[in-house]
């Protein structure tokens, strides 16, 4: 096949979903973002510490939107963020000088560490892209960031995801564990 006819696509687009699952998508986004975002402003704001990161965002719209997706699996959830926070603090503590550098590579690394380990969540790229240039109050963290906001925020937003998914009788979450 010739390398530009490859670009043209081909497949169908898959069907609109429903209004009930567009409800429920909102429901699930909103109370897990509400519940990180609680915690974050009320309890922690105060103290310097932080629960919510841009990334959440993007891992809304897969665990609560395209709840039936290898990608918004609790395994790929908390692994690719977490493994992915750990390579962006240490890419930011070995090349924090540079970056331009760092940012290419912890974004790069997370990536190959979650194909490696089946544990691909494409908002872990954010999640290791913000750990290099989050700024201050991320890097004054350190390692810190992989526990908090990453994993704890992940996991507030799994739990949202296993009550909420699994109220409607034609959603079930998750597929699959591990």
């Amino acid at each position: 096949m010739n390398y530009l006819q490859k670009m043209k696509g081909g497949g169908q687009s898959p069907p609109r979903v429903g209004l009930t699952e567009v409800l429920w998508s909102w429901i699930g986004s909103f109370t897990g973002l509400a519940a990180v975002s609680f915690i974050h402003y009320k309890l922690l704001d105060q103290t310097g510490l932080m629960l919510i990161i841009g990334s959440f965002g993007a891992s809304a719209v897969l665990i609560y939107g395209a709840i039936r997706s290898p990608l918004a699996q609790p395994r790929n959830l908390l692994g690719g963020h977490v493994l992915s926070a750990i390579i962006g603090v240490t890419t930011f503590k070995l090349l924090g000088g540079q970056p331009w550098l760092a940012a290419a590579i912890a974004v790069s690394t997370s990536i190959a560490i979650m194909h490696l380990t089946g544990t691909l969540h494409p908002p872990g790229g954010a999640t290791a892209l913000i750990a290099v240039i989050g700024g201050e109050s991320v890097h004054n963290l350190g390692y810190l960031y992989v526990l908090m906001p990453t994993a704890l925020g992940a996991i507030v937003m799994l739990i949202i995801a296993l009550i909420i998914n699994n109220i409607p009788k034609n959603r079930k979450y998750p597929e699959f564990w591990f």
